[in-house]
């Protein structure tokens, strides 16, 4: 069912730049603020939601990944780097 909706300018030019920022069209932005107006869509319900659901199973974030290559350790690889790089340019005379 198509709804027609008139706004000032600066409204919609509003609405079309958050819309963009959000990767939305205009009508998906619009529909997603009425449902949340409507309370078919609340956020803070959602994770109250999922939070319950998690502590009712066994099913945790943790296990998701278990099995799965780790993260990327950035702190113990920025050390290696930095004593390669220290070892490489010691030797190097100023001047």
């Amino acid at each position: 069912m198509a709804i027609s909706v008139r706004m000032n300018s600066l409204l919609e030019k509003e609405l079309e730049l958050t819309a963009k920022r959000m990767g939305l069209t205009k009508s998906q932005f619009i529909i997603s603020a009425v449902e949340r107006a409507l309370g078919r869509k609340n956020p803070y319900e959602l994770m109250v939601s999922l939070k319950a659901q998690e502590a009712a199973s066994d099913y945790s974030v943790a296990q998701a990944f278990t099995g799965t290559e780790q993260a990327y350790d950035t702190d113990s690889s920025r050390d290696v780097l930095i004593a390669k790089l220290q070892d490489k340019h010691s030797g190097r005379s100023a001047g």
